[in-house]
């Protein structure tokens, strides 16, 4: 049965998730309150702006558009009357170490299969033969397993999930890496299949086969781009959010979650109950929001081990010991003088030792890849108003262990001695294989993020740029869960907990939370 009773509601963080999952409640009817601990929303989809320069400091892929238009839908408006979204052609470019020239990816699916079977023989019908198995899983994945709490047998054993049982087994006991290796033998086309596992968090050789979904998605379905960049999307999420009432604070940091006991403790239910938030602003004032439903939006890390006393809660320290962190990041903005046209929006670069560069970051010890794998934005090439005329914006990632002991980034070259040389060594990089000139001197504006500063930022658990990685035990209803097991009235929402990772997985994530609040237990998308 449906609970459509109004509750007084305070979320906790201001990101993507957040921000929907405030939005959705509020739709619903119920008093909504969101705490930002910063000063402005947005969390990893923030901005970052200087000398005319505008960057995005995190997401830069828009994929899954049908999972965007379900949630403005859910609101009464559409995609398009939020957002101007562009198309890109190229969807990306690829450079490969010890090859010459790049490899253009389209999001066109005949173009693709022609481009690698032209590269090797066979390969185009293998793709087409792939491509068809990972629209059938993403489907699957969108019926059954993405937008359910796998709080009913139907999530586990529906007739559509049965029927698929065979092939759900091997794709899940077979890595992506081996999967990919089995159907093609040309390193770059093996690469380009396996790199959606960093989306994931991981790497290819770490990541279930079912990701293989995730191809059909930039090689099928192609890459969008939000025009102004992808701050818009929290700026369309604060804007519905108060539209429909919702309080927004921001600069308020929530320091605990109140809680009383339960009269009554049964075993497997809750010890207590929710009764609101402390917070604190930034001169250090406390007060208390009365509350009936608490969202964790935040780190589930630092909302359960941080604001939570450690017989309340459901994923202690000795549970994050267990869990699989995804990769640390440096990032780097830079605005360039001049123009870089042989990089295009999107643009990644990977070197030969494909395996080596995730063992430094995931195995133990870790060390810093060299030469690193890295991925390089270029908005500017699509979007004018993001950098200055005669001038570029490039957003560089790579990525190395999760340890906040790297240290942080600073403006103009001010950042710890480490990251700044992990981001020298990215920009020649770049310049070298990308065919740019004294990329390095052209430098206007330069801006590093390390580790250090997602741990200060947005409270990351050690230091990652993602969250939990999407290992087989981390994913699905292996994943967090979005409910706290010890105190009743308490919900997560966000990349730490279920669906995962990513702006449409945050987006789903807040319908989770929705359904859990209104007791509705169905497998997939709310009808």
């Amino acid at each position: 049965m449906t609970d459509t009773s109004a509750r007084r509601i305070v979320v906790i963080g201001g990101g993507v998730a957040g921000l929907a999952t405030a939005a959705l409640l509020a739709e619903d009817g119920h008093d909504v309150t969101v705490v930002e601990k910063n000063d402005g929303v947005g969390g990893r989809a923030g901005s970052w702006e200087k000398d005319g320069f505008r960057f995005d400091t995190g997401p830069s892929w828009w994929l899954m558009p049908e999972v965007f238009d379900r949630f403005f839908r859910l609101l009464g408006t559409t995609t398009e009357e939020q957002i101007d979204l562009i198309r890109l052609e190229p969807a990306y470019r690829v450079f490969f170490e010890g090859f010459a020239g790049s490899i253009d990816i389209t999001g066109d699916e005949a173009r693709n299969r022609s481009l690698f079977e032209s590269i090797e023989s066979g390969a185009g019908t293998a793709l087409a033969d792939y491509l068809a198995s990972a629209r059938e899983v993403y489907d699957l994945a969108v019926r059954r397993f993405l937008y359910t709490n796998f709080d009913t047998m139907g999530a586990y054993a529906g007739l559509p999930v049965l029927k698929q049982a065979r092939t759900l087994i091997r794709l899940l006991t077979t890595t992506l890496d081996s999967h990919v290796a089995q159907r093609f033998s040309d390193i770059r086309l093996r690469q380009i299949l396996g790199y959606p596992a960093v989306f994931l968090g991981s790497s290819p050789d770490r990541t279930p086969a079912m990701y293989k979904l995730m191809s059909w998605l930039d090689l099928a379905d192609g890459v969008r781009y939000p025009e102004g960049g992808f701050v818009r999307l929290p700026e369309a999420l604060a804007a519905l959010a108060a539209e429909r009432g919702v309080k927004i604070h921001t600069g308020c940091a929530a320091t605990a979650i109140l809680t009383t006991p339960r009269t009554r403790v049964l075993p497997r239910r809750p010890r207590a109950t929710v009764t609101g938030v402390r917070i604190s602003d930034t001169d250090g004032v406390e007060q208390e929001l009365p509350a009936d439903i608490v969202v964790g939006a935040a780190d589930l890390h630092h909302v359960e081990t941080g604001l939570l006393p450690r017989p309340l809660q459901t994923f202690p320290d000795a549970w994050w010991e267990r869990a699989v962190s995804g990769p640390g990041a440096v990032l780097v903005f830079l605005g360039i003088r001049g123009a870089t046209p042989n990089l295009g929006h999107h643009t990644l670069f990977f070197s030969a030792d494909w395996t080596g560069n995730f063992d430094a970051i995931f195995e133990s010890p870790t060390r810093i890849p060299d030469p690193a794998s890295l991925y390089v934005c270029r908005p500017s090439a699509t979007d004018a108003t993001v950098a200055p005329d005669g001038h570029e914006n490039l957003f560089l990632l790579v990525p190395i262990p999760p340890d906040p002991g790297l240290g942080s980034g600073g403006v103009d070259g001010h950042g710890d001695r480490l990251i700044e040389d992990i981001a020298d060594r990215a920009i020649d990089l770049v310049s070298r294989w990308a065919d740019i000139p004294e990329l390095a001197e052209r430098i206007v504006v330069r801006k590093t993020v390390g580790p250090a500063d997602f741990v200060e930022d947005l409270n990351s658990w050690s230091g990652g740029a993602l969250g939990p990685a999407h290992t087989l035990g981390q994913s699905a209803f292996f994943r967090a869960s979005n409910r706290s097991r010890m105190v009743d009235g308490l919900f997560y929402a966000g990349s730490s907990t279920t669906p995962g990772i990513g702006i449409p997985m945050c987006l789903i994530s807040a319908e989770l939370v929705r359904k859990r609040i209104r007791g509705d237990r169905s497998v997939g998308p709310t009808a």
